[in-house]
């Protein structure tokens, strides 16, 4: 599904249908696709009707001059590169129209080599805006800058995330697997005063019991038999900032002990070594194991379970929010379809209330795999049988 590439699509606005034909049969062999506007009104409803990688403008027109028409696209947020072209061109009219947010200025007669540089440069910089843009999407994704959904129990945690997050309180997220937990911390720590600062995340459960010492900890050289150098842990890589200490109630039973001297002391050590070393950590933990009952069955230490739990964050499952799944859904439907560079597919209201049925034991990691199952498999509108057909729910 990769986006077709275009030519790009060039604007001429002026009066004077030979500057428009000349410049057009220039344009076009150099592989450009040209559209025509014989006048400012014209010319403004084309570049307000479809987007245009290069707009050609002259200043002096009928019905609408062409500084108008620049305006009139500026305040529209129109961000098409807008190269003003005069036969009466003089340095304060040039000042004039780069003040108002002119790409060039252009003198007639027009010259060709001058008309080529400063296409090269326009697409040039239209290519840097939209690896800006991308750039954006994918930070905003890895940062999950965006909590989705307005069920009450969303608006709560939304509202407490946006009192926590400016103290230093410890947090613990509790919820289920895909539940949305790590989404929690990483709010936490964007709204919080060290947003500048690390956000490191240690998933507890994916790291062997014999290893969690050292990666939390780090190690100094031969402390063990793979320990060929000095190696920092996450309590040091995280100085300064956040320590996401994901699946806590999986972590060992020695790990759970240096935890608990570090947030007392704000000290560790490294493995191996007798050198303590100052930290300045706020930690999150999260887990979808009921930390009472592992503290009952003598797995977690109550004393680190209430150091950590300071406040208590409890992320619901999706099948006890589903009034957030229309929301989620068209969210994932959006994000999908600009990855795979294709047109943005609709759901229908019944596809919906078919998925709203689901349990959602994988919670909003299972419904972003069926959005995406359904992105694939149906044509361009999802309907209640795709959905009934692809999705493979299990049905309250």
């Amino acid at each position: 599904m990769s986006k077709k590439k275009s030519m790009p699509q060039i604007l001429i606005i002026d009066d004077e249908a030979a500057i428009r034909s000349t410049l057009k049969e220039i344009l076009e062999y150099e592989d450009y696709q040209v559209d025509e506007a014989e006048d400012g009104a014209s010319g403004l409803k084309k570049a307000m009707d479809q987007p245009y990688d290069i707009i050609f403008c002259d200043i002096k027109m009928p019905k609408m001059d062409g500084l108008e028409v620049l305006e009139k696209l500026k305040l529209a947020e129109v961000d098409s590169p807008i190269v003003m072209i005069s036969g009466h061109g003089t340095v304060e009219t040039a000042v004039e129209a780069l003040k108002k947010g002119a790409y060039d200025f252009i003198e007639k007669p027009l010259d060709l080599n001058r008309i080529l540089v400063t296409l090269r440069n326009a697409t040039d910089q239209n290519a840097l805006v939209e690896e800006t843009k991308v750039l954006k999407r994918k930070i905003n994704k890895v940062l999950g800058s965006n909590i989705i959904g307005e069920s009450p129990a969303i608006l709560e945690i939304k509202a407490l995330i946006d009192t926590v997050a400016p103290t230093e309180a410890r947090v613990l997220i509790t919820g289920g697997n895909g539940s949305g937990k790590e989404l929690v911390a990483r709010q936490l720590h964007e709204k919080s005063e060290r947003a500048k600062m690390p956000f490191v995340e240690v998933n507890c459960a994916a790291i062997p019991s014999e290893l969690i010492e050292s990666e939390l900890f780090g190690h100094e050289k031969g402390a063990f038999t793979s320990a060929i150098k000095q190696r920092k842990g996450k309590f040091e890589q995280a100085d300064g900032g956040t320590l996401f200490l994901d699946e806590i109630g999986d972590m060992s039973s020695s790990a759970q002990a240096k935890v608990l001297r570090a947030l007392q002391e704000n000290r560790i050590s490294r493995v191996g070594g007798d050198k303590d070393i100052k930290v300045n950590v706020r930690i999150f933990a999260a887990t979808n194991k009921d930390l009472r009952k592992e503290i009952e069955n003598g797995h977690f230490r109550e004393d680190l379970y209430h150091r950590l739990s300071v406040i208590p964050i409890h992320v619901p499952s999706l099948k006890d929010r589903i009034e957030d799944i229309e929301l989620l859904a068209h969210h994932f439907i959006n994000m999908i379809c600009e990855e795979y560079g294709s047109p943005i597919k609709e759901i229908e209201a019944g596809a919906i209330k078919e998925l709203q049925k689901g349990q959602w034991t994988g919670n909003i990691r299972e419904l972003r795999n069926v959005i995406e199952r359904l992105i694939i498999l149906c044509p361009s509108k999802i309907s209640a049988a795709d959905v009934q057909k692809y999705a493979h729910l299990n049905i309250a």
